[in-house]
C-alpha cells in the first residue's frame, strides 16, 4: 500500500474502504475508521471546537505523525465525519407524489445527526466531499428532486441552499446550548424574558416589534427548521 496519505484518500473515496485482517496484533493498528471514531468521540463530549489531529492521536495512544500517514490534513478528518453520519442517512426511493415530504424527511435525519454531535456541521460547510457516503446522500437527495419534476440545474442549486441551510441552523443550536452552559453567558434571553424585552421597547421607535413581538418569537426551533425548508422547497416548479 502507498504510504502517500493522498493517494490513499483517493483511493477510499474511489471505492469502499476496506481494512486488513491481522493476526493477533500486539496493539490496535491505526486505520481511518479508528480515527473517524476518536474524532467523532472528541466532539461528542468536549464539541467540534476541541477536535484536533493532536487530541485525536492523543485520544489512540499515538502521536499525530501516525495519523498522518492514513489522512492527509484536518479536513480529511472533517470528511471523514461526515461521511460516517451520512452513512446513517435512510433514503427513499423517490416518489414525485411525495418528494416534498421526502425530501424533509432526509434533512431532518442530518439535521438530527448533526445535533447529536455538538459543532460538527462546521465540518460540512465550505467543502465540497467526494466521501462515497456523502455522495450516496448528496445523489439521493438529486433523485428527489428531480423525481419531482425539478430541472436539473434548479435541483442541484435547491440542493446546496437546503444543505446550507440544514448546517447553518444545526450550527446555531449548538452554539445557544453552548452558551447556556456557560455561567457568564447571562445575555442569553429566555422565551418569556424575550418577550418582555420586546413589549418593553418604546412604541413610538418600535411599533411594529412590540405589537408583533408574540408573533414573533413563536414556535419551536424546529417548527421553524420546517417552516424554512417548506419555504424553499414549496418555490420548486416543475421543469
Amino acid at each position: 500500500m502507498s504510504a502517500d496519505p493522498r493517494q490513499r484518500r483517493a483511493a477510499r473515496h474511489a471505492q469502499p474502504a476496506t481494512e486488513a485482517a491481522a493476526s493477533a496484533p500486539r496493539k490496535k493498528p491505526i486505520t481511518t475508521d479508528r480515527i473517524t471514531d476518536a474524532a467523532l468521540e472528541v466532539v461528542a463530549t468536549e464539541g467540534y471546537d476541541a477536535l484536533t489531529i493532536r487530541r485525536v492521536a492523543t485520544l489512540l495512544g499515538t502521536g499525530p505523525s501516525s495519523l498522518y500517514a492514513h489522512i492527509v490534513n484536518k479536513n480529511d478528518i472533517d470528511d471523514l465525519l461526515i461521511g460516517r453520519l451520512y452513512a446513517e442517512v435512510v433514503l427513499p426511493e423517490p416518489n414525485p407524489a411525495a418528494w416534498r415530504e421526502q425530501l424533509l424527511d432526509v434533512y431532518t435525519q442530518i439535521r438530527d445527526l448533526y445535533l447529536k454531535y455538538p459543532g460538527i456541521s462546521r465540518a460540512a460547510l465550505a467543502m465540497v466531499s467526494t466521501n462515497l457516503e456523502t455522495l450516496r446522500v448528496g445523489e439521493g437527495i438529486l433523485a428527489i428532486l428531480l423525481a419531482g419534476g425539478v430541472e436539473p440545474k434548479t435541483a442541484g442549486w435547491a440542493r446546496d441552499a437546503l444543505s446550507l441551510y440544514v448546517s447553518g441552523y444545526a450550527l446555531e443550536q449548538s452554539l445557544v446550548q453552548q452558551r447556556r452552559r456557560n455561567p457568564d453567558q447571562d445575555w442569553v434571553l429566555t422565551h418569556e424574558e424575550l418577550l418582555d424585552r420586546f413589549t418593553a421597547l418604546p412604541a413610538d421607535q418600535f411599533p411594529h416589534t412590540r405589537r408583533h413581538a408574540a408573533a414573533l418569537i413563536s414556535g419551536t426551533s424546529h417548527d421553524r427548521f420546517n417552516f424554512a425548508l417548506g419555504q424553499l422547497m414549496n418555490n420548486l416548479r416543475p421543469a
